[in-house]
């Protein structure tokens, strides 16, 4: 982890798709790491449940392995939960998110992996917004204009995450989980998963999400969610400006998304829902 090129790849990966209620663009850019290690998901219905959409980003690090395997997996693994068709979607993105975890680590071509990935999903069910992550991948969504924040940033810095973090007998240097990790919750990072006396909520690194519901309003403009490489060169006011005034110059999500990687020149993988089209 952290090496990089000498010049920035900026060729995207950019598609798109739409329904009669949602527009969707989405991006990757590998921009100056060594290997391009994020993942997306864009569903806009979910074979399990066809009133459900759902849209997930998954920023990896030290190998795309884990978040190639989130993007494959988590959408099914949360749809998949009893709680979920009981409609507590909440624990089932709770539960889910665990459970593709200890999947990993069951998995004997997995379950050494020295990689890890950040994830944000969220959830369109209902006229609701579920929105989960873990890690410093971000959602945000513009109400009328204004940020409207779906995440939860999972830095090693943060008192709860520090306090749980020497718990499990690990500890924070220069913002750094052991001095190694600059985010505290992830999906694989097993290194850091190995007290047999905690739970998995209680390791040191954990994949145990936080989630944020919110009322989907007529005041909603869209949802974007993104790598840190966005969040760390603009504000969260400053994209929503940002992709505001490009949605009013009608230029269609998946273009909105390409010049907000070409502002920040960020290896990044973001994705934007329009709501409504």
């Amino acid at each position: 982890m952290g090496q990089t090129l000498s010049e920035p790849v900026t060729a995207k990966e950019t598609s798109s798709c739409m329904n009669d209620q949602v527009k969707v663009g989405a991006s990757c850019m590998q921009g100056w790491r060594i290997n391009m290690e994020d993942a997306h998901t864009h569903l806009l219905s979910l074979s399990e449940d066809k009133d459900a959409a759902f849209f997930a980003v998954y920023d990896g690090h030290g190998g795309a392995k884990v978040a190639q395997y989130a993007g494959s997996h988590v959408h099914r693994k949360i749809v998949s939960q009893p709680s979920y068709q009981r409609g507590d979607v909440v624990d089932a993105i709770k539960k889910g998110f665990l459970e593709v975890d200890s999947d990993m680590l069951k998995d004997d071509t997995m379950k050494d992996e020295l990689a890890g990935t950040t994830a944000v999903v969220v959830l369109l069910k209902g006229g609701r917004i579920y929105c989960g992550n873990v890690g410093d991948s971000r959602a945000i969504a513009s109400v009328g204009g204004h940020v409207q924040q779906l995440s939860f940033d999972h830095k090693p810095g943060n008192e709860l995450e520090t306090r749980r973090i020497i718990a499990a007998g690990g500890w924070v240097e220069f913002n750094r989980v052991n001095g190694n990790l600059a985010l505290s919750r992830a999906l694989g990072d097993f290194v850091f998963k190995k007290n047999e006396k905690k739970s998995p909520e209680e390791q040191i690194v954990t994949a145990y999400p936080d989630v944020i519901v919110k009322d989907l309003t007529p005041d909603h403009e869209f949802i974007l969610l993104a790598c840190d490489g966005i969040w760390d060169v603009l504000s969260n006011e400053e994209v929503v400006e940002f992709v505001r005034a490009r949605v009013a110059a009608k230029m269609e999500p998946e273009q909105i998304c390409e010049e907000l990687m070409t502002r920040c020149l960020a290896p990044d993988c973001q994705l934007l829902v329009r709501c409504p089209v």
